[in-house]
């Protein structure tokens, strides 16, 4: 009977290589279904059926006039009143548009996505894509200009993701963590997030590149396109004011 030699380290050849892109399952498949959106939206259809998709799934605040619909004969009815307000987030004006989305939802929503989960992290994102929606409407009510973009949505994220990016041992934070511990510890209160250094230099800078965008085009959002930036806002908010509602790691005593 032979005795078992020793269990060699060489043996076990080369470890695994580490994934490209290491991206929760979640924002990977939504990153796809937005570019596979724009690439029928661009590629697919014609000049006609791509006036009629953005009529009927872009967020349009004449849409709430009183006899609008009838008087406008917009598709979708009167059920588009209630639709439009998440399916806007799934169109986009260009593809710089749709890039500048997909990379931050990338960094920051990847973040949320990890402490959240799946289900957690779609409700939340399409929670914020209303209250983005919301806030658009209650400023440009009436106004016959669509909006589209998944910008809310993701401004929500990124909001959301302050809430514990930047703490101790967090992702982003001082003495920050690497594994997945960073993503699930206790989240600091608003309060605290206002007075980091950090979270409240990420806040100054959003707010301050939102500012400029709102009066300065975004290249490749399409021609004649601006900026939503009061919906950027909506769901910004949102996602701050928010987050205790969603997140599952118990509080800070």
């Amino acid at each position: 009977m032979h005795e078992p030699r020793p269990l060699d380290i060489h043996d076990q050849g080369p470890p695994p290589p580490e994934p490209v892109f290491n991206l929760p399952k979640v924002v990977t498949w939504l990153s796809l279904v937005l570019i596979g959106v724009h690439l029928v939206d661009t590629y697919l259809l014609s000049r006609d059926l791509r006036y009629e998709l953005l009529l009927t799934f872009s967020f349009l605040p004449a849409r709430y006039l009183p006899d609008a619909v009838a008087l406008y004969q917009l598709p979708g009815g009167e059920a588009a009143k209630a639709w439009t307000f998440l399916t806007y987030a799934f169109l986009h004006g260009g593809w710089g548009h749709l890039f500048v989305n997909v990379m931050w939802m990338a960094v920051f929503g990847s973040a949320v996505a990890r402490r959240f989960g799946t289900a957690r992290f779609l409700l939340l994102s399409a929670v914020c894509a209303v209250a983005g929606a919301a806030l658009h409407l209650s400023l440009h009510f009436g106004e016959a200009v669509p909006m589209i973009g998944a910008s809310a949505a993701i401004s929500g994220q990124m909001a959301a993701a302050t809430r514990f990016v930047f703490d101790m041992g967090g992702p982003l934070g001082a003495m920050r963590r690497t594994d997945e511990f960073a993503y699930r510890i206790p989240a600091s209160s608003m309060a605290a997030t206002l007075s980091n250094p950090r979270a409240l230099m990420f806040l100054l800078v959003w707010f301050g590149i939102n500012f400029v965008f709102g009066i300065i085009p975004l290249p490749g959002a399409g021609e004649g396109s601006s900026v939503a930036w009061e919906a950027h806002i909506g769901g910004f908010v949102a996602g701050f004011l928010l987050f205790s509602l969603f997140d599952p790691v118990p509080r800070r005593r």
